[in-house]
């Protein structure tokens, strides 16, 4: 593993504030999606994903979920 490098499972055991500072400065912005009263951005951050929920009403992150490939991912696809 190189130094600068996370893996999904280091990035898990992390407290979450940490987690976050790893996903807003380090996580790569791929796409956002709005889903009702939600917003859902997708950042990849070296071989895995985190998906960040925001209730767009009151501008709060809601939820995280930290992944490395499956149906959360193929939401972001233009494949149809």
């Amino acid at each position: 593993m190189e130094k600068d490098k996370i893996s999904l499972y280091e990035f898990l055991v992390l407290p979450d504030p940490e987690q976050y500072n790893i996903v807003f400065n380090k996580g790569e912005f791929i796409d956002f999606q709005i889903d009702g009263n939600k917003r859902l951005a997708l950042y990849a951050i070296d071989m895995f994903f985190v998906e960040v929920e925001y209730n767009n009403e009151k501008n709060i992150i809601l939820n995280k979920k930290a992944f490395v490939a499956g149906g959360i991912l193929n939401k972001y696809s233009n494949l149809k």
